[in-house]
């Protein structure tokens, strides 16, 4: 394919767009590739639109291979398959809702497992037709609060989500890991570094749990590794250790004692010290119990208020504790919320208050640290005292765990005795769930057995961020200078430039490109007659084609340069022997 520059509908800017973030926003609106339509909706562009369509045939190629077949379905959809399962509510303003002239209710679609589920009940009776996998490549929208990032976090973006149905949770391991090792292929294939890590199912619900994260400074998951053994986890997911349970037979009775203005854990650290100095060691933060209050936005818009215990020296991580609750969403209790409840002392919260048996009737959940027979400093309920040798279990007993605590480098590894774990950003490009039967029962999913008895079938859930891969693949590649593909995602093979305003120049170069072209080769040639070289050479390492061939002045030597994108690497072939050199580059 040969595509002039003279008719492409693309404008390459010099300046940043005043609403970029990161750098792949910034390249792929200067380069013509997306245009913004409105925050978080983007047009695709002639040049963007070849890059997807890429991606999008290597996801299809690789699903194919697994025998899964693809369909289509609508974006608009109607409520009552969402409320069936729940989800209507608990998007809460999550999803786009409107109306139509009947006044009935519909949605723009998130996602589609029910309709997935839907299809598959209404063809499917037999044991006989599973296993089964499907999948659609589809718009998807969702009413971001915060849409940033250009492709990396849209109000509509572009989804393959696929599905499995199996008899047996058996049958639906077997599935798993099959769409898994094609999920490998296709990253490896998308050219970028990325990492798989254990993940939470949050509203999506299920078991098993994983997520390909592509490595990038600028994304928005977290995730750490272990520095011995294989572990790796988004930060949502990682389980603490506790501690073993420890006798506390021989412990000091608990008593209060009078701390006066110590609010805080640094306070109260300070006057331990001073007033209470211990034999052994100084004392620390995490010596301290404190207990932190919030409330829990239902999605049908009860409120609820939640105490969580933990170390002085940690901090609850929103979105770790967020990912716990998915779809409840979290705020700080403000003022006006502690002054309902009359038994909570700013600064001096206690467990005598919380949980089912305290005075303020709020749940009260803690740290998986906060472990039996373990000792802390923690508020009395009294302004300006504290409890020391509060034992868990012997003097307080939450009402459960949770993981809400931050994660940091240098934490154990939850999984081996030596490692610890270290940090890393990382941008969601997949995530695969084992489903089970969440969907199944909430819709009438079933089929007859080989014993002629009904079961419900068990899915599988496996998507994959089709447009957002554009950004993650753009965000691992470019440089200072512009956009710099992987050949098979490229928009084109060779970007052919012709440099100067010579006769012979333009003639050879218009020669190479139908070579090029009847070849077999994507050619982006070009041929502006009005645009001076040194515009061309940026606009070519802008727009990022793997190799840049350039017709110029080595000509009058029969010399033609080839340029790899990639490395910056140079080269001079001879006239005869570029088309040659050029299509086995393409073809390697």
């Amino acid at each position: 394919m040969l595509m002039r520059m003279s008719t492409l509908f693309v404008r390459t800017l010099r300046e940043d767009p005043a609403d970029a973030e990161v750098p792949s926003h910034r390249l792929l609106v200067r380069a013509g590739y997306i245009r913004r339509a409105a925050p978080g909706i983007y047009s695709w562009l002639p040049l963007g639109l070849r890059v997807l369509r890429k991606i999008e045939g290597i996801i299809r190629e690789e699903m194919d291979g697994i025998g899964a077949q693809e369909v289509s379905f609508p974006a608009l959809l109607p409520k009552e398959p969402y409320d069936a399962t729940g989800r209507w509510t608990e998007y809460g303003d999550g999803i786009f809702r409107l109306k139509d002239r009947k006044d009935g209710d519909y949605l723009l679609g998130p996602t589609h497992e029910e309709m997935f589920t839907l299809l598959v009940k209404d063809l499917y009776s037999s044991y006989k037709d599973l296993p089964l996998s499907l999948y659609q490549i589809q718009n998807k929208y969702r009413d971001e609060a915060r849409p940033r990032a250009g492709l990396l976090r849209g109000r509509e973006f572009i989804m393959k989500d696929s599905y499995s149905f199996d008899v047996t949770d058996a049958g639906l391991e077997e599935s798993y890991q099959r769409h898994r090792d094609a999920y490998v292929r296709i990253f490896d294939r998308f050219g970028f570094d990325y990492v798989v890590v254990k993940a939470t199912s949050g509203a999506m619900g299920g078991s098993a749990s994983e997520e390909f994260l592509a490595k990038a400074e600028v994304g928005e998951d977290t995730y750490v590794r272990c520095t011995k053994c294989d572990y790796a986890a988004n930060v949502e997911a990682v389980q603490v250790r506790p501690p073993a349970p420890q006798p506390y037979d021989d412990l000091p009775a608990a008593h209060a004692e009078q701390t006066p203005d110590t609010p805080t854990i640094e306070s109260l650290v300070a006057h331990l010290n001073e007033r209470f100095a211990r034999e052994d060691r100084p004392w620390a933060a995490g010596d301290t119990l404190k207990n932190v209050l919030v409330v829990l936005k239902h999605p049908d818009g009860t409120r609820e208020p939640l105490a969580i215990g933990l170390p002085g020296d940690r901090e609850v991580d929103q979105k770790r504790l967020e990912g716990q609750l998915e779809p409840i969403e979290v705020e700080a209790m403000d003022e006006a919320e502690l002054a309902r409840h009359p038994a909570l002392v700013k600064g001096y919260i206690g467990p005598g208050v919380l949980g089912e048996q305290g005075s303020s009737g709020i749940r009260y959940l803690v740290d998986p640290r906060v472990a039996q027979g373990t000792r802390w400093v923690t508020g009395a309920d009294v302004q300006g005292q504290h409890v020391m040798d509060l034992v868990a279990g012997r003097d307080f007993t939450p009402d459960g765990t949770i993981e809400a605590a931050d994660v940091r480098d240098g934490d154990h590894c939850p999984h081996c005795d030596e490692g610890v774990l270290e940090s890393a950003r990382g941008i969601e490009m997949g995530h695969v769930f084992q489903l089970g039967r969440k969907y199944a029962d909430a819709l009438g999913l079933q089929v007859l057995d080989e014993n002629g008895k009904l079961v419900t079938v068990t899915m599988g859930s496996y998507g994959i961020g089709v447009s957002r891969a554009v950004a993650a693949i753009a965000e691992d590649t470019l440089d200072d200078i512009g956009l710099c593909w992987p050949r098979h995602v490229a928009p084109y093979d060779v970007h052919l430039v012709a440099a100067g305003k010579d006769e012979a120049v333009l003639a050879a170069a218009d020669r190479l490109a139908h070579e090029l072209a009847d070849a077999g080769v994507d050619v982006l040639f070009d041929d502006r007659a009005k645009v001076s070289p040194g515009v061309k050479f940026k606009d070519a390492e802008l727009i990022g084609v793997p190799t840049i061939v350039t017709v110029g002045r080595g000509l009058a030597d029969g010399l033609i340069e080839v340029k790899d994108r990639r490395t910056g690497e140079r080269r001079d072939v001879p006239a005869e022997q570029v088309r040659d050199h050029v299509t086995g580059l393409v073809r390697a």
